[in-house]
């Protein structure tokens, strides 16, 4: 079945460079979760240097006053876990009565270790921000879109939404969600002109593996966790900046086209188009080499 669609080319996708003049009046407008901090941040800058007019959103919007100066940027308090939250936010981001051309889906986190020691409630967290977050926030702004029959939802998903690693279950359920979401919402939504963007970095340079660390230790997995934990330790030191993953985040949002899926780093291309070039047990095999040492696999568990 052919699904037909607007071809105008609306004004949110027209090309921008950065601003010479802080005096120049922003024509488009992007929102942001999750903009307190690595990606989320770097985007927020790196569209703001280029004429936009951002709104950061995140939970706690008075430890970011670097952002708050910047001319143009709109900070907003936004839990993504709670409905009322989203629903202020997005309303007050309206009612300055400027439309909102893009929604980039940025706040996450990532639960790092064996899913046997996780907690009921550490499994709905991550899913309620990952997942459930950004379904909230898409829904939320949907109708505004649907009325201007324009607009971009770019999901910052991960290469870990179409390829796993140990002690990452759970991280890796909530991309693969996010995956399988946005790629059948493009359907729903192209009537409408509105594209969906999935955005899918590979390893960065942010304080993510910190934060995500927080799961519960169990003893009998103690030594497969740090040897693995050492490894992505190491990976994530070697990562590309956040302000390559912001390039691709500015670039989806405004090259006109319908694509889907953009890997945000070389790294990234190299892994999914690995990933989709090699069967799973070669795959799986290279990913036990990389981040098990060779021959240790059974002398890590005991």
């Amino acid at each position: 079945m052919r699904l037909s669609h607007s071809r105008s080319r609306p004004r949110l996708l027209a090309r921008s460079h950065p601003i010479k003049s802080q005096g120049v009046i922003p024509v488009n407008t992007v929102l942001i979760t999750g903009a307190s901090s690595g990606i989320g941040k770097a985007t927020a800058l790196y569209f703001q240097q280029r004429g936009w007019r951002v709104i950061a959103t995140m939970r706690s919007p008075e430890k970011c006053p670097d952002l708050a100066q910047l001319p143009h940027c709109q900070l907003l308090a936004l839990d993504v876990t709670n409905l009322d939250s989203v629903q202020r936010a997005i309303t007050t981001a309206l009612d300055t009565g400027e439309p909102i051309d893009v929604l980039v889906n940025n706040a996450g986190y990532g639960l790092v270790g064996a899913f046997e020691a996780v907690t009921p409630e550490q499994i709905q967290r991550q899913f309620d921000t990952n997942v459930f977050g950004l379904m909230t926030v898409t829904r939320a702004l949907l109708p505004h879109f649907r009325q201007r029959r324009q607009g971009v939802v770019v999901n910052i998903s991960s290469v870990g939404g179409q390829m796993t690693f140990p002690l990452y279950s759970l991280y890796h359920a909530t991309k693969w969600a996010v995956e399988g979401f946005s790629e059948s919402l493009q359907y729903e939504l192209q009537p409408w002109n509105i594209r969906v963007k999935i955005i899918e970095p590979g390893p960065i340079k942010t304080d993510f593996y910190q934060r995500s660390a927080d799961v519960q230790r169990s003893p009998d997995y103690t030594r497969f966790e740090n040897r693995i934990l050492l490894n992505i330790e190491r990976t994530s030191q070697n990562g590309a900046p956040p302000e390559l993953v912001a390039q691709t985040i500015y670039r989806a949002s405004t090259d006109r086209s319908w694509q889907l899926r953009y890997p945000a780093d070389p790294l990234a291309r190299s892994l999914l188009w690995l990933r989709k070039l090699i069967p799973d047990g070669l795959f799986t095999a290279l990913i036990r080499r990389q981040l098990i040492s060779h021959n240790q696999s059974s002398e890590l568990t005991g």
